[in-house]
């Protein structure tokens, strides 16, 4: 990564030290129920309620099929940000999916509401950019930003991804779409 993505998120507290926990068939079952006992019995991190409540339900029955019908996707798939240092988990960040046919991933990100505003998610976004770079396969970067969320389109920019068109999210609607090319990471 080059120097300029190397900054604290403020003048106040360091960047954390997070990485990107996957997840195995069981714990994405226990998630879509919302069963938080049974998440934590077989995850290998704990969760929080936040993880099995409504608002990521969705990602988890997608993820969960998707592992289910490609196991080996569960290393590239969505999984728990985990704060190395608080031993806590603050979101969900991960990859749609392996590359695909012409080295492309997409990244997707959240950080649980308490947690916010505190440099996770550039943290997650960080990692995930930095396995891509490392990864031989993978050629392009793509994330997708709601056209009102200010805040991810303002920290994707500072990783040199660029606009490159839009899309039509059945869940979230309208997404601009941006990328930058694994080299330049």
């Amino acid at each position: 990564m080059t120097q300029h993505h190397q900054t604290a998120t403020s003048g106040l507290r360091p960047k954390p030290e997070v990485r990107i926990v996957h997840l195995n068939g069981p714990t994405f079952q226990a998630l879509v129920t919302g069963d938080l006992a049974a998440a934590n019995a077989v995850s290998p991190v704990p969760v929080s309620a936040y993880f099995v409540g409504p608002d990521w339900r969705g990602v988890w029955q997608m993820r969960s099929r998707q592992v289910e019908e490609d196991p080996a996707s569960a290393g590239w798939v969505t999984g728990v940000i985990w704060d190395e240092q608080q031993h806590l988990a603050v979101g969900r960040a991960g990859y749609h999916g392996p590359p695909d046919a012409s080295g492309m991933v997409e990244i997707g990100y959240a950080v649980a509401p308490a947690y916010r505003r505190r440099g996770y998610a550039r943290a997650a976004l960080e990692a995930l950019l930095q396995r891509a770079a490392h990864e031989p396969q993978v050629g392009t970067v793509r994330v997708t930003i709601g056209p009102d969320n200010v805040a991810s389109y303002q920290l994707a920019s500072q990783y040199g991804f660029v606009e490159v068109g839009e899309q039509w999210d059945d869940e979230d609607g309208l997404e601009i779409v941006y990328e930058v090319a694994a080299g330049q990471l």
